[in-house]
């Protein structure tokens, strides 16, 4: 195997993509506690890795699933702008909740930065799919 391809292989990962996310922004979270004394911090960084992990496993096929399903039923300008909305707005409530029961000190700033790099990708890779689905009709 080429070192092109066992790079190409391990970028295409799935286990590389939430390995990535758990760490990242587990890794904020903690950050964004750290004021708080332990465990506090630790908690909140394997909640938000956890999460965002599990987030990002879903996010993609929920968005491909709901760009298909707008294009279906001809609502192409829906198709654009609905599936990062519907797949973002369950991203906030889980997240939110998520932290609220685990007792994270800092809810918003422990989020910011995980929805807002969610919210970014749901809304490229959704113009990406509306776009190929756009051009093959």
């Amino acid at each position: 195997m080429s070192k092109t391809s066992l790079f190409k292989t391990i970028m295409n990962s799935a286990f590389v993509h939430v390995g990535f996310a758990f760490l990242a922004m587990g890794s904020w979270a903690v950050f964004a506690n750290r004021a708080h004394p332990m465990p506090e911090p630790l908690i909140a960084g394997l909640v938000q890795g956890t999460l965002s992990g599990t987030i990002t496993l879903v996010m993609k096929k929920a968005l491909e699933a709901l760009s298909k399903k707008f294009f279906a039923k001809q609502m192409i300008k829906g198709a654009l702008f609905l599936p990062p909305l519907i797949v973002c707005s369950v991203s906030l409530l889980v997240l939110v909740c998520a932290h609220l029961a685990a007792g994270t000190p800092e809810v918003a700033a422990t989020i910011a930065l995980p929805f807002s790099v969610a919210f970014s990708y749901a809304c490229l890779y959704d113009y990406n799919l509306w776009h190929a689905q756009r051009e093959a009709k």
